[in-house]
């Protein structure tokens, strides 16, 4: 079976414009862009589409990439303080002259919408975080639609990036799923994929994953999006044709994680406009 995330990232949208369009005040996302990345164009267009749907105002900063570091974080410290924003969002990559770290440890936990700040990260680890990281929280909402329980499963996780990998990991982990790390230094990585009752896959390494190196009925996730240079067209780290053969399972690319992946971002800016609603009352 074929998961259409594009199918139920609209349905949570609905979900997350209904319950917006019943606040006092509708919620706000800040996106801050540095340079002039034609992806994170695109990207961050996006979003301001997905908030325009979803009933949630939006505001973009654009900065050129020679912005100081230091007028950045003030930036971010302005918005921090501005009662009318509910959640702020830096695209990265940034300018090799901007630390990440930084940029990421000055947004507000309680603004933080993509989940990055070490204070969400730590929430999340003990399964007390109403912000989640929205790839993998995305894909957790997938596995719950389709039926799909992680309990006692073995999951295998191919990438372990901050972004994805590790925080996946560890909200399957709190689903009671035994989870199983794999990297560009896993020997023999088909002998551990193999074992997979479900398999992410978020390597950002182009088909990578064959039908030989999964077993029959697993659940296959794939996280990535590459393009063909010559065709334009876009495709993932798994082989798709070989392994939906053998999965009961699995997302295609386009159309699978990505579309909740901005879904679940509008549920985290929902989230944090009610969390701050009640704590000003």
């Amino acid at each position: 079976m074929i998961i259409d995330g594009k199918k139920l990232s609209e349905k949570i949208c609905a979900q997350v414009r209904a319950e917006a369009e019943m606040m006092r005040r509708r919620p706000c996302l800040a996106a801050v862009l540095v340079g002039e990345d034609p992806a994170s164009q695109i990207y961050v267009r996006n979003k301001e589409r997905d908030c325009a749907k979803c009933g949630i105002d939006s505001r973009r900063y654009d900065l050129p990439d020679t912005v100081p570091e230091a007028e950045l974080l003030a930036i971010i410290d302005e918005l921090n303080n501005d009662d009318a924003v509910d959640g702020i969002l830096v695209q990265l990559p940034l300018p090799e002259h901007i630390s990440e770290r930084k940029v990421i440890n000055a947004v507000s936990p309680e603004k933080d919408v993509d989940a990055f700040h070490p204070i969400n990260v730590g929430r999340m680890v003990t399964g007390e975080g109403t912000l989640m990281p929205c790839t993998p929280a995305g894909i957790m909402a997938m596995l719950r639609e389709y039926g799909i329980s992680p309990d006692g499963k073995h999951c295998v996780i191919v990438g372990r990036s901050n972004i994805v990998g590790r925080p996946m990991g560890l909200m399957l982990l709190n689903a009671d799923a035994t989870v199983t790390y794999c990297h560009r230094h896993t020997k023999d990585l088909a002998a551990m994929t193999r074992q997979a009752d479900i398999l992410i896959v978020a390597a950002g390494s182009p088909r990578l994953i064959t039908g030989d190196m999964v077993k029959d009925g697993v659940v296959v996730i794939d996280v990535a999006m590459n393009r063909d240079p010559e065709t334009g067209k876009f495709f993932g780290d798994v082989c798709f044709d070989e392994v939906e053969k053998k999965a009961s399972f699995i997302t295609p690319v386009p159309g699978g994680v990505g579309p909740m992946t901005r879904a679940q971002l509008m549920k985290n800016i929902l989230a944090a406009a009610k969390e701050r609603a009640l704590k000003n009352g």
